[in-house]
């Protein structure tokens, strides 16, 4: 998916939460301090290496060299270049300043969790962007659930918008957009008579 087709998705999304959650998502993952400090990990059997493509080219374009992922394989082939070769045992050396972003659209494995959960423990920063699994959710300091038939976008659509939202310049609201935001809130369904 190219800028244009995230800018598109972006305004047929406009109406509904998702904008604001994607964004509030990469601004969490942007709040990683140290470069190579943002972990990439998925289930065996789905690796996100799209999305850590994706946060490598935002780092490029943003200047923002602690958006540039460390993608955590489960079984690295020997002699695969370097960026390639990091095991999961890179999550036991997780700490305080670093973040580890959980991508999974199937329930997380059990040794994945544990790992998680030491991480979390020793002062990672925990993210996840799941397809809907409570555990996982649980252990997260902010968690992003697109669960299939329960929305409109799709998990690799909401992999496309949490990426590029991580490599937006944050800007503060105007008193517009703080105005716009509480109309929306009072502006709810409403009965008639």
């Amino acid at each position: 998916m190219d800028a244009a087709a995230v800018s598109f998705l972006r305004e047929a999304l406009a109406s509904t939460e998702w904008v604001e959650r994607t964004r509030d998502l990469g601004r969490a993952i942007r709040a990683t301090r140290s470069p190579g400090g943002l972990l990439v990990v998925g289930t065996p059997d789905d690796e996100p290496w799209h999305l850590a493509a994706h946060l490598d080219d935002e780092s490029r374009f943003s200047g923002l060299a602690q958006l540039r992922p460390t993608l955590v394989r489960w079984s690295p082939p020997p002699g695969a270049p370097p960026h390639l070769r990091v095991g999961l045992d890179r999550l036991e050396e997780a700490r305080r300043g670093e973040t580890l972003f959980v991508v999974a659209e199937t329930k997380s494995p059990d040794p994945l969790l544990e790992r998680v959960h030491d991480a979390r423990r020793t002062g990672a920063t925990i993210l996840a962007l799941d397809g809907g699994d409570p555990e996982l959710e649980d252990l997260a300091h902010d968690a992003l659930r697109v669960a299939p038939g329960e929305s409109l976008l799709t998990f690799d659509g909401a992999q496309h918008l949490v990426s590029r939202a991580a490599g937006e310049e944050a800007r503060r609201p105007t008193l517009r957009d703080r105005l716009a935001r509480l109309l929306d809130t009072l502006s709810g369904p409403r009965l008639t008579d």
